[in-house]
């Protein structure tokens, strides 16, 4: 059963905490993931045989935490994750973002600089809301959301995401590849060649923003945006042993 962290904001937050040594590892998840996903669970044992502090958490409106996921925005999840960060962690710890959290976990290295020790990003989708679906959108689909309305847009692996208005208009408040962003800590982005979510043009972009001396990129041929085989999965726990060595 998880725990309950609840925020500033008032919000009821499911986590799962792992003690060990440090620099931690923090993994915040993607855009309707949760936490049983298979990278959290395979990272949460992976750190568990190392003996490796760990979190893993719910964002509001997601799993198990509470809150109505059409009622959260980009902002709401990254002070869900602030919150975690502070309460739940001591010390700099290594954020390990996949996909959205890949963004949220920009957006904190951005604020917090001094609480990293590394930084892995899976498949990070920093501004999607602006250059994903915004983008895509039909004329159409624009008008509905500046007239206040939501819209669907088909999804790989489930229902059609609604996507409301306040998600778009929030994403533009916290927005990343439009000005540099220092990352002053050893980072390693994982990206597989068959990902339709992210591409490596995106990928490539994001580097392009980012400012520090020790910072890599791997493209796994084959590899879709889920990026949870077992071979992918052992890239991320090497690109966690990697920044940790570094970090150290």
């Amino acid at each position: 059963m998880p725990e309950f962290l609840t925020t500033p904001e008032g919000r009821r937050i499911a986590y799962h905490r792992t003690p060990g040594a440090g620099p931690g590892i923090v993994f915040c998840g993607g855009f309707r993931s949760d936490m049983q996903g298979s990278k959290a669970q395979y990272l949460e044992a992976w750190a568990k045989s190392q003996g490796r502090a760990f979190v893993r958490f719910d964002y509001s409106g997601h799993g198990e935490s509470g809150g109505d996921f059409l009622d959260g925005a980009i902002g709401d999840w990254l002070s869900d994750a602030r919150a975690v960060l502070a309460a739940l962690t001591e010390g700099p710890q290594i954020l390990v973002g996949s996909s959205m959290g890949g963004w949220i976990s920009l957006l904190l290295a951005r604020e917090q600089p001094e609480r990293l020790a590394g930084f892995v990003g899976i498949a990070a989708a920093p501004d999607f809301t602006e250059d994903g679906f915004w983008a895509g959108f039909t004329p159409a689909q624009r008008a509905e959301i500046e007239a206040g309305r939501p819209v669907d847009v088909p999804s790989d692996y489930e229902a059609p995401y609604q996507i409301t208005p306040r998600l778009i208009a929030d994403g533009r408040d916290h927005l990343i590849l439009r000005s540099p962003l220092p990352l002053p800590v050893p980072a390693r982005f994982l990206l597989g060649t068959a990902d339709t979510a992210v591409s490596a043009e995106t990928t490539l972009r994001l580097l392009d923003h980012l400012e520090g001396d020790d910072i890599r990129l791997t493209l796994v041929k084959g590899a879709d945006h889920r990026f949870s085989d077992p071979e992918c999965l052992d890239l991320i726990t090497a690109a966690i042993d990697d920044v940790s060595r570094r970090a150290g």
